[in-house]
């Protein structure tokens, strides 16, 4: 069986929400754990398999998958019908990766370089600024409500993530703003958000 490693208000919380969206909460086994926050509160938890004691954290009997954006896949391509990936062989599935690891590679270490006050030219010619990645989201939201159109895919709901907890990392960009607010608006991160608030 499947088991997820996670802990509230975490970036787990992303694989939550996926979860949730694609119906399969009931092929899932799910394990809250301790994480170190950056508060300084918790710690290593002897119950996560992670080798560095983080989350989210994705067990298939012996397969083990860390990193969002790999287990984004994993499970959209374990459950296509659920229709928020892009198989092999779709026309998006391309584009779809691409927007995966572009969150992976480049847009959370700008996000977290911006959020430390770090600027170096190295770094931005590297991964890019904050103008250049808001560039790129702008340019795809150009052609539909979503980044791969008018349908919600996991890539949505992976690189809106970041902004549903600091919002401020925005310019005033009404498109990104509307895109984010679409995002946040479904009713599968309205219930995992509330769940772990309660």
């Amino acid at each position: 069986m499947l088991t997820l490693f996670h802990a509230p208000r975490s970036r787990a919380t992303t694989i939550l929400v996926l979860i949730e969206e694609m119906g399969i909460g009931d092929r899932i086994e799910l394990v809250e754990v301790l994480v170190r926050r950056a508060d300084g509160s918790g710690g290593p938890d002897p119950r996560n398999p992670h080798p560095e004691g983080k989350v989210p954290y994705l067990t298939d009997g012996a397969d083990h998958l860390r990193e969002r954006g790999a287990i984004v896949v994993y499970l959209t391509d374990l459950f296509p019908e659920a229709g928020l990936g892009r198989p092999v062989g779709h026309p998006q599935r391309g584009a779809f990766l691409s927007w995966l690891f572009y969150y992976q590679g480049v847009m959370e270490p700008v996000l977290v370089l911006e959020g430390a006050g770090l600027r170096h030219p190295l770094l931005e010619a590297t991964f890019r600024d904050l103008q250049a990645v808001i560039a790129t989201l702008e340019t795809a939201l150009e052609q539909g409500a979503f980044l791969l159109g008018d349908a919600y895919s996991a890539a949505d709901l992976l690189l809106s993530s970041p902004f549903q907890w600091i919002p401020d990392a925005l310019s005033d960009s009404p498109r990104l703003r509307d895109w984010i607010a679409r995002c946040a608006d479904r009713p599968a991160m309205r219930a995992v958000l509330a769940r772990e608030q309660a």
